[in-house]
This record gives C-alpha cells, sequence and structure tokens, in this order.
C-alpha cells in the first residue's frame, strides 16, 4: 500500500509518517504540504491511497480530492473535527481519521482502503496486465527492443523515466507503473517510489542513513532504496 500525505502542518505530517512507517507493507511515497500539488503528485503513478487533511491553507481537502481522476487512489481525510465525517463518506471517501491520530484508528483505516483496494484489482481483467519477454521502449528516437532480463534499473526523471539497459539509458515516456506492470515480478521489484529495480543486477545493499538504503548494481550504479523495500528485500534473501 502507497501511501501520499497531504496536510499543511509539519508536525501532522512527520507524525503520519512514523505512525504509517510502523505498519506491515506501508510505504509512504510522499509527504506535500500544498493540495495543488496533489493531482500533479498522483499522476506520476505510485500512490495507491491519499490521507488528505479536510482544512488546510490553500483549499479544504474537498477541493483537493476534485482535482483527482476518478479511477485515482483511494482517500482518507484527516481531521480535528468528527462533524467532517458526514461529508468525507458524502465526497466518496474510504474512510476518515480524527486529529490527534489515533494509531489503531490509523491502521483500520489502512486496512479498509486496502481491502477496496483488493475489490479494486479483483475486478480487473488479468489480460489488461500482460508480463513480456521482449519489453518494448517507445523512445524519441524511436521504439527499441530489449529482453527484459537486461533491464538494469528503470528510475523516475521529472515527467520521464529512464530505461537502463545493456549498455544504454533509454529516456521514454512510459509511466513507472505502466513498465512494472509488463516486466516479470520473479526479477523486479519496486525498490523506490521512483526506481524500479532488476534483482539479477544487484551486488549490494548499504544502509547510509536512518532507514535509507541504497543498492549497488552490476555496471557500478547505485540507486536508492526505501526502507520497506529494504525489508522486503532482506525477508526474500532471508537475512
Amino acid at each position: 500500500m502507497r501511501v501520499l500525505i497531504v496536510d499543511d502542518e509539519a508536525m501532522a505530517r512527520r507524525r503520519l509518517e512514523r505512525l504509517l512507517g510502523a505498519l506491515a507493507d506501508v510505504e509512504v511515497v510522499g509527504a506535500i504540504e500544498d493540495g495543488r500539488e496533489v493531482a500533479a503528485r498522483v499522476a506520476v503513478g505510485d500512490v495507491d491511497l491519499v490521507l488528505l487533511d479536510v482544512q488546510m491553507a490553500d483549499m479544504s481537502g474537498v477541493e483537493a480530492m476534485g482535482l483527482l481522476p476518478e479511477d485515482g487512489p483511494l482517500v482518507v481525510f484527516v481531521t480535528a473535527h468528527a462533524e467532517h465525517a458526514v461529508f468525507a463518506f458524502d465526497a466518496g471517501a474510504v474512510d476518515y481519521v480524527l486529529k490527534p491520530v489515533d494509531p489503531q484508528r490509523l491502521a483500520r483505516a489502512v486496512d479498509r482502503a486496502r481491502r477496496r483496494l483488493d475489490g479494486r484489482r479483483d475486478r480487473q481483467p488479468t489480460a489488461a496486465e500482460p508480463v513480456v519477454d521482449r519489453l518494448a521502449i517507445p523512445t524519441r528516437r524511436g521504439l527499441v527492443i530489449v529482453d527484459p532480463k537486461d533491464v538494469r534499473y528503470a528510475v523516475v526523471d521529472g515527467e520521464s523515466v529512464v530505461v537502463h539497459a545493456n549498455d544504454a539509458a533509454y529516456v521514454t515516456d512510459f509511466r513507472i507503473v505502466a513498465l512494472e506492470k509488463r516486466l516479470p515480478p520473479a526479477l523486479f521489484i519496486r525498490a523506490h517510489r521512483r526506481v524500479l529495480l532488476n534483482l539479477e543486477h544487484v551486488t549490494g545493499l548499504e544502509p547510509v542513513g536512518a532507514g535509507v538504503y541504497v543498492a549497488e548494481l552490476t555496471d557500478g550504479a547505485t540507486v536508492p532504496v526505501s526502507r520497506q523495500a529494504a525489508k522486503r528485500l532482506k525477508a526474500r534473501w532471508r537475512i
């Protein structure tokens, strides 16, 4: 469950990040203070759930939710006022959480969103997510065909994604989420909200700070790895 926090209070953002960090299989992919940035951040394609403050300086949570696409991420409102619960559900939110946020109440809201998200996925036809044995990468210079095994990693760079394969770097308008769906899940892991990583090219995993890691690759490159992804890697490698 990849979560985006939207709250104009720094202390509230930090508390939510800390509480979410204690939950299993939850990754905080961003924490922003301006509701007007929600649509652009969600367009990156790596957000499953938005924790959205109801009252913000620039716009209300309901107004910010209105910027999201209909098939976009789920929303849980965070509010200091219980009376906001009614319009939270009327607006289509999955749940609401009162401030100061109780850890158990937040966990229940996340679980509720997870069940809703699983229901969405169950309704999607599996044919819509083909895993390919030859990957076609549209670039500004034309179409490039590569073997998925030769893709070392892909990284979001502004509005584009750079795919590092063989000895080249291909700039494409592919969303990293769309790229992830086309690659074999046995080989690739979402190492960071910006990085898709081929595990066969990883030679080391090093901590570089509190909860921050980098993966070292066969070509000498290093890429960031989130704390949650590092946990998944260690579990997969039985470390």
